[in-house]
Order: structure tokens, then C-alpha cells, then sequence
């Protein structure tokens, strides 16, 4: 289920599973937080399972009507369970965009290609680091 965790930004566990979606750097973390606290073009919504937040997704829709994944992460021992596509296919569920953007690296561009992402690679955005755009239209109704 998703829940919107826009006031429980400073809560550790919601702090935990957003550091999951940026590198282990407290101050990139600490940056995020205070973007969706202040950047009313930003969303964050939760996932939980069962009563426990095991997700999170951060968003921007623009008036086209796409919508960018600009944060997504599942916590560890939920990975791999289907919570990813879920987060993902009730975001589309309440937002209604007409497609979904993001940008990803090698490691999580798996996911967004099984979900049925059309993936384009971006090139290295630095050495040996190669980024990769994932778009997905979604059907109308």
C-alpha cells in the first residue's frame, strides 16, 4: 500500500530506506531529505507491506504529464519479492501519468527492463560508470 511519508521525512526508518536510494553519503542523504521537504514539485510516498514500510518512491510529474522516478529503493530483505513492480504499478495507479522516466546505473537497470522499461544507455557519466535511460509508456485505459 502506498502511504504519503512527506511528514515522516526525519524518521529513522523512513531516513534508512531513503539512504538506500542515494550512495552511503550522509550529506547527499540529508540534501534529499530537505528536497522533498521543501520542493513542492516533489512527491515521496511509502510502501508498506503487512504495517512495516519496506519501500519508497520519490517523484516529479510535469504538466506533459510525465512523471520521473527521481528516487525508488526496497529494503534489503524485501528485494527481490515483487514490492519494486507493486511501488512502481500503484504509482501509476494514483498518479495517472502518461509515461514514467528515470535514470538508473548498470546495477538496477534490470529492474526497470523486467518491469517493461524501454532502456537506453546514456553513455559513462563518469569512468566505468555507465548510466542508462528507462522510459515507460503507459497504456490508456
Amino acid at each position: 500500500m502506498l502511504v504519503t511519508i512527506r511528514d515522516n521525512l526525519d524518521d529513522p526508518s523512513v531516513r534508512d530506506i531513503v539512504g538506500y536510494s542515494v550512495y552511503p553519503d550522509p550529506d547527499k542523504l540529508d540534501r534529499t531529505i530537505d528536497a522533498y521537504k521543501s520542493d513542492d514539485r516533489l512527491e515521496i510516498y511509502g510502501y508498506e507491506a503487512e504495517g512495516e514500510l519496506i519501500g519508497i518512491i520519490g517523484i516529479r510529474m510535469n504538466e506533459s504529464g510525465e512523471l520521473k522516478i527521481e528516487h525508488i529503493a526496497i529494503a534489503p530483505d524485501f528485494r527481490g519479492l515483487g514490492y519494486g513492480r507493486g511501488l512502481v504499478l500503484e504509482t501509476i495507479e494514483r498518479k495517472s501519468p502518461a509515461k514514467l522516466v528515470a535514470e538508473t546505473d548498470e546495477e538496477a537497470v534490470d529492474f526497470y527492463r523486467n518491469i517493461g522499461f524501454e532502456i537506453e544507455s546514456l553513455g559513462e557519466s563518469y569512468p566505468g560508470v555507465e548510466r542508462f535511460k528507462c522510459v515507460y509508456v503507459v497504456e490508456p485505459d
